[in-house]
Parts: structure tokens; C-alpha cells; sequence
């Protein structure tokens, strides 16, 4: 047993026989002297390479013994100072060399990373002490300090204002101020009646540290401080504006009662003016509080537009490219655009073509609140130059992935191209057909999107030197069958009254005639005639029974806002045109469409009259179907219609008249002849010089008559009785009716701008409307 204890004692070396272990070399050499011989042969000694000695230095040297045990001593003598140094190092003694075992400086040591909960606990326990100090400090001055600001001494004010704005910098003490409503009023009295900027630097930098807690925006508000920093913002220190703007913001963003307080003031004016200044960071602040104001707000609106607000935002639109200001200042210009009284004044000021630079902006909030805010103005702008650049964008803006985008860019290329030949004109070039066809066959049901593009589209049909290139590019951009998909349910009134206008427009290139026959438009359109014509007779008939019910019924008539009589127009103005074409005659016919024409002729609307008149007359060319004319009565009302006051009216029904007598006897034309001469040119004697009108005048008739210029419906003006469009004759030379028999020159459907007020659908806000979004 003692030689197995002895043996155990042999076999455990003391710690200086390990280090000395450690020393030996283990007889396997280290590559570190050995050289890989190169491709060219040569070793590295041959290169400009260091000797393997000379970059090992001491790691060569051999240590004693006795210096391998001063070592040993040192690590072990050592460690309680190394941990006690990471621990508490305050605790050391100045100038105590202690060595370090941190051999990577980018690697922290285990006693490093263990000492980190205890450094985050003393930090933690200083800082109670601190706050508990703070507290006891601010408690104990504010009453003198209070008493201090309310000194008749301004040395004495501005040297305790000083101190307060020291104090407010810290949690403990800024808690103590804002709870002590006697220090804020008298912060607030100070800076109102300071007159050296430093007493106003440290009042309202103290201010503006309270405005950060709720506490602190209550007594602000209590101690009546908005007005006394509405008048800050006129000082010639950027840094007391700077602190008042921002005091502000924070009380209009989160103090109720503010805002009003502010427009007491005079803080619109005021903020309204500092425009002007070239800070953009004060800027960003301004514009925000502009837009917190005029949310809402009418009298707010109108008091920016009376000073000058509208020009200095689209300034700031056009001079700057801090994202965060574009952003502020498109925010009011988007408020104000819905303000009838700001936008003529935003557009004058050359706000679209402003809002138009940034819509390539790689900010999502900056491009919508763009969109919107152009969305808003373009029915105001429509007859803005120089918006070539911006109609580029937005027809590029309709291949987005964001519907909100879409939406926007369509609506305003509607209102842009409304009446506006040139803008007409850059769209198509740009390939705005393209781009709205593709658009309407994306949205699928979303009426949205499908509603705004199908009016820009029917504006871009007409009227302009490229409209018939306009309409044959949606036939061969495959847009007619998704047209006529949008005549059925569920479409709504609106869209299809917009479609049915796209339509007629159409059709005045014949090359889409037959397209339209093989995807059904003709029976379509009779389908919501018959339909608009039934609900209309219906309601007039409960109107008649029911006097007391009226004006009920009147406002009833209106589906979707809109009205049935605009249907029974559109629809009959469209067969209209496509009668002109031979097959689509005989389907029109076909349909038993011929009565329903006829009773139309009895409306009480006179651009309904003039539309049944006009497809009558196309029908009237095949000799069936002017036999059934004839068979339904048309003969009485047609007369009648000849001494219509609206030359339309009356010229085509004296067209339909001479094509039914063709097959009458030579005394019932003769006096055709004299009913109609005494009905068209009565106020023109000289135009008839008693020849037989019917032999020479009507004998070209027989050819299609002269294709109308432009679309009008009863939505927009009524022709003007007394107005004369046709050329005058001279001397006693026969009329041409194929030249005088023409419909007047304001006859499809319009371009008008208000055509695009959509009906926000159910569960979907419109953007673009009268909103402050």
C-alpha cells in the first residue's frame, strides 16, 4: 500500500515541473522553418521575402527556469487584481501595472464577459442615486427659481432661466418642472417678455424639452403658452424659432384644443410666411404643422391662400430634395387641392407641373401623396401647357403593381386629355392607347380603375388630328371584346355610360364595325335602351299619378348618379352611327328596335329626339325597313319635329321624311318639298327660289351623310336654337344635302371633366375625391 501511494506521488508533477514540461520541445519540428519550393525552384530566401527567424523573434527564445517560475508567480499573484480591475476598476490603485491575459484584442476574455451584467447592475444602481438627487435638487429649486424668472432683474431672469433649461435636460428634474404649473407660467411670462435672445434660447429650449411628455403639453397649454410661441416664431434666432416650430408641432400633434389656439394666434400667418427659409429640417417642421391645420379645416385654407401659401408650396416643390420636406409640403398641397378656392390658385402657380417631377421618386409616400394631390387638380388643369413630361409618367405609371397608383395615374390622364387637343395628342404619341387598353383588361371588375380609363380613352377617340389612329389601336390592342364584356352585368351605370360613350366613338372608324357586330355590341346596346327607356317611362308615369311625388321621383331618377335619359341618348346615338353600315342596319332591324325608335321621337328631351330622328334616318336607306317606319307612325311626330328649334332636331327629321318618300307620288313630294323648305329655311327666303326642291337638291342624298365631328349629350350644353353652323348659301344655286343636311357639329358625347365623378364603390375609399386624406 505505501508503494502504490509512493508511485501516486511520483506520477503527479508540482507546477514547476509543468511548466518545464511545456518548455521541452517534443521533438516533431514545426513547419514554420520549412520552405515549399516555388515553380521556378528558387526558396523564399532567394525572393524579397523576411527570414522565418527574423518574423518569429521571440517566439525562439528559450526561457530559464528561473524565469519560467517568475512568470508562474505573477499569472497566480495577479488574479484577484485582474478580475477586481474588470469588476470594479475604481477600486484600483492609480498607476498599478496589471498584466493582461487578452492575447486578440477583437476577443473579449471570460472574466471580460462576466463582468458585463455586473457593470449594467452599478450603472443601473448610479443611476437611482442620480435620479434620486435630480429629483431632490429640482424640488428643492423650483420654488426659488420660480420666484428667480418673475425678477425684475434681467441678469437675474436670463441666469435662472439658464438653470431651469439645465435642469429640464434631466428625467428627474424635467418631471418635477412640468408638475409644477407655477414654474411653467412663469418659463412662459420670461420668454414673453425677454428681450435679450438668450433669456428666449433657454425659455424655449425648456419648453420644448417639457413639450415631449403629455404632462409637459398640458401645462404648456394651461399656462397659455401657444400664443407666447406663435410670437417666438418671429424671432431673428434660428435656434428660438427652431424650438417654438417644434413646441408647436408637438402641441398640434398631441394637445387637444391646440389647433385652435394656434389659429387665435395668428400661427398660420406666421408659419405661412416662414416658408421662405431655406432650413430644410425647418421646413419639413412648418409644412407639417401647415397640413395639422389645414385638414379640415376651410377657414385654415382660405387663410393660407390669402397669404401667398399656394406659390411658396410649389416653390418648395420645385427648389428642394429633402424626401421628408417633399413629402410635408406635397401632404398640404393634397389638403388645399380639394379646396375650390386654392386649386385654380395651385395649378396658376404651376403646381402640377411641380408635383409631375417627383412622381419618378423612389418614396412610396412622396409618389402617392403626388398622385393625389394631381388627382385633385387635374380637373382645374386642363388646359395647363408644358405637361408633356407629365403625361409621359403617368401613362408609364399605369404598368405599376400598385393599384393605388394605377388608379390615380388613370383618372388623371381622364380629366388631362378632357377637352385638351394637344394633351389628346401626347398621350397617343406616347402610347397611352396601349397602356389604357392593357390597363382596362388587367382590372377585370374593378370599376375603379376600368371606369377612369375607359373616359380617357373615349376622350382620346375623338377630336383630335390622331383620333381615328386612336380607334383603330383598341381594336388591334384587343380591346373591343373586353368593351362589350363591360356593357353587362355587374357593371354599373357609371362605367357603362362611360363605355357606351368609348363606343360611339368607335364606331365612327368603320374598320371596327364588324368587330363590334361579332362580339355583340348591337344587341347589348338595345338590351340597355329598351331597359334605361323602360325605367324612365316608368317613372314618369308615377310622376304623373302621383303630382305630390315629383320632385321625389326626379331626384330618384338619378342610378348611381346617373341619369336613365343619358342611357336612352347614348345607346340610340350609338346604333345611330353603326346604321350607317349595311349589316348593322339589317341586325338593328332585326331586333325590332324600329318602335321603340319612334315612340322616342315623342321624348321631352330634345337630344334624345334628335338621336331617334338621326338612327331613323339611317334605317330609312333599305326600303323594308323605312316601309316599317312608315307602318309605325313616324310620318306625324317626324313632321312635327321639322319645326323643332334645335336644328338637329329638325334637320334630321327631314332627312328621314324625304328617304320614306321615295316611293310617293310626285304631288305628296312636291309638297314634302314645300313643308320642308317653310320648316328649314324659314329665316332664309333667298335660299329657295322656287325650283322643285326635291328633284334637284335631294337627288346626292342617297349617300352617307357627312360623319359628325364631336360627341354632346345632355349632360353638357343643349344646342343653341339660334346658333347657325351650316355653310350659307349663295345666290339662287339649289342646296346640297349632302352637304347642309349634316348634324350639327356638337353631337357625340362629350369630354367633360365632370364625367369622372366616380362613385366611391362599397368598402373602397376614393382617393382622388373631395377627402382630406
Amino acid at each position: 500500500m505505501a508503494d502504490l501511494m509512493m508511485n501516486r506521488n511520483e506520477m503527479v508533477p508540482d507546477a514547476k515541473a509543468q511548466v518545464r514540461m511545456w518548455n521541452w520541445d517534443s521533438g516533431i519540428q514545426s513547419g514554420a522553418t520549412t520552405a515549399t519550393p516555388s515553380i521556378s525552384g528558387a526558396s523564399h530566401h532567394d525572393g524579397n521575402y523576411p527570414d522565418t527567424n527574423q518574423v518569429l523573434g521571440d517566439w525562439q527564445r528559450e526561457f530559464t527556469m528561473e524565469e519560467v517560475d517568475q512568470i508562474h508567480d505573477q499569472f497566480v499573484r495577479t488574479r484577484a487584481d485582474r478580475v477586481r480591475d474588470v469588476l470594479f476598476p475604481e477600486t484600483m490603485d492609480d498607476g498599478t501595472q496589471i498584466p493582461s491575459t487578452q492575447f486578440d484584442d477583437g476577443t473579449t476574455t471570460s472574466v471580460q464577459r462576466l463582468a458585463e451584467p455586473s457593470q449594467q447592475l452599478k450603472k443601473a444602481v448610479v443611476n437611482l442615486i442620480n435620479y434620486q438627487d435630480d429629483a431632490d435638487l429640482a424640488t428643492k429649486a423650483i420654488p426659488e427659481l420660480t420666484g428667480l424668472l418673475n425678477d425684475d432683474d434681467p441678469v437675474v431672469v436670463q441666469q435662472a432661466a439658464q438653470m431651469v433649461h439645465m435642469l429640464s435636460k434631466k428625467v428627474a428634474s424635467r418631471q418635477a418642472i412640468r408638475n409644477s404649473p407655477a414654474m411653467v407660467s412663469a418659463l412662459v411670462r420670461a420668454m414673453q417678455n425677454a428681450t435679450d435672445p438668450d433669456t428666449q434660447r433657454y425659455c424655449t429650449g425648456a419648453l420644448h424639452n417639457l413639450s415631449h411628455h403629455k404632462q409637459g403639453l398640458l401645462s404648456i397649454f394651461k399656462s397659455g403658452g401657444i400664443p407666447a410661441l406663435v410670437k417666438m416664431l418671429g424671432s431673428p434666432i434660428d435656434s428660438v424659432m427652431f424650438y417654438a416650430i417644434t413646441t408647436l408641432h408637438n402641441l398640434l400633434l398631441h394637445q387637444e384644443g391646440a389647433k385652435e389656439a394656434v389659429r387665435l394666434a395668428g400661427g398660420l400667418q406666421k408659419m405661412v410666411f416662414l416658408l421662405c427659409r431655406d432650413n430644410v429640417k425647418f421646413l419639413a417642421i412648418d409644412t407639417d404643422c401647415l397640413q395639422i391645420l389645414a385638414y379640415g379645416n376651410q377657414e385654415s385654407k382660405l387663410i393660407i391662400l390669402a397669404s401667398n401659401g399656394p406659390q411658396e408650396l410649389v416653390r418648395i416643390m420645385r427648389t428642394y430634395d429633402y424626401e421628408k420636406l417633399l413629402w410635408t409640403t406635397s401632404r398640404v398641397i393634397k389638403v388645399l387641392s380639394v379646396c375650390s378656392n386654392n386649386k385654380p390658385a395651385i395649378v396658376e402657380a404651376g403646381g402640377m407641373q411641380a408635383l409631375g417631377l417627383h412622381l419618378g421618386s423612389r418614396s412610396q409616400r412622396l409618389l402617392q401623396n403626388c398622385l393625389w394631390s394631381l388627382r385633385n387638380l387635374s380637373d382645374a388643369g386642363t388646359k395647363q401647357d408644358q405637361v408633356e413630361n407629365l403625361l409621359q409618367m403617368l401613362v408609364q405609371l399605369l404598368s405599376s403593381n400598385d393599384i393605388n397608383v394605377v388608379t390615380c395615374a388613370a383618372g388623371i390622364l381622364s380629366n388631362l386629355t378632357c377637352n385638351n387637343m394637344s394633351n389628346k395628342t401626347r398621350v397617343c404619341q406616347v402610347g397611352g392607347i396601349e397602356a389604357l387598353v392593357r390597363t382596362v383588361l388587367q382590372a377585370g371588375d374593378r370599376e375603379d380603375i376600368t371606369e377612369p380609363s375607359v373616359c380617357a380613352l373615349r376622350h382620346l377617340t375623338s377630336r383630335h388630328p390622331d383620333a381615328e389612329m386612336a380607334q383603330n389601336a383598341v381594336r388591334l390592342h384587343y380591346g373591343l371584346p373586353v368593351l362589350v364584356k363591360l356593357l353587362h352585368p355587374p357593371s354599373r351605370w357609371p362605367l357603362i355610360k362611360a363605355v357606351v360613350g368609348l363606343i360611339r366613338n368607335l364606331a365612327l372608324c368603320s374598320a371596327n364595325h364588324g368587330a363590334l357586330r361579332e362580339h355583340g355590341a348591337i344587341p347589348r346596346l338595345v338590351q340597355l335602351l329598351m331597359r334605361a327607356h323602360q325605367d324612365t317611362q316608368r317613372r314618369t308615369s308615377l310622376a304623373s299619378s302621383h303630382s305630390h311625388m315629383s320632385a321625389h321621383v326626379a331626384h330618384s331618377a338619378h342610378v348611381d348618379g346617373v341619369r336613365m335619359e343619358e342611357i336612352v341618348e347614348g345607346t340610340t346615338g350609338t346604333l345611330h352611327i353603326m346604321a350607317r353600315e349595311a349589316h348593322s342596319r339589317a341586325v338593328i332591324r332585326g331586333l325590332n328596335t324600329i318602335p321603340l325608335f319612334v315612340q322616342l321621337l315623342y321624348s321631352q328631351v330634345e337630344n334624345i329626339q334628335r338621336v331617334a330622328a338621326g338612327v331613323l334616318c339611317e334605317l330609312a336607306q333599305d326600303k323594308d325597313s323605312a316601309e316599317l317606319i312608315e307602318v309605325e307612325g313616324a310620318s306625324t311626330p317626324l313632321t312635327e319635329l321639322l319645326h323643332s328649334k334645335n336644328e338637329g332636331v329638325a334637320t334630321y327629321a327631314a332627312a328621314a321624311l324625304f328617304r320614306m318618300s321615295e316611293d310617293k307620288s310626285q304631288d305628296y313630294k312636291k309638297r314634302l318639298s314645300v313643308e320642308l323648305t317653310s320648316s328649314l329655311f324659314k329665316d332664309d327666303g333667298a335660299l329657295y327660289n322656287g325650283t322643285d326642291l326635291v328633284d334637284h337638291s335631294m337627288h346626292g342624298f342617297h349617300h352617307q351623310m357627312t360623319p359628325p365631328m364631336s360627341h354632346q349629350s345632355s349632360v353638357s350644353s343643349v344646342h343653341n336654337s339660334h346658333h347657325s353652323g351650316y355653310p350659307q348659301a349663295e345666290g339662287q344655286q339649289p342646296m346640297d344635302f349632302q352637304q347642309h343636311l349634316v348634324p350639327p357639329a356638337e353631337y357625340p358625347l362629350p369630354d367633360l371633366s365632370n364625367d369622372l365623378d366616380l362613385e366611391p364603390m362599397i368598402g373602397v375609399q376614393q382617393p382622388w375625391l373631395d377627402s382630406d386624406l
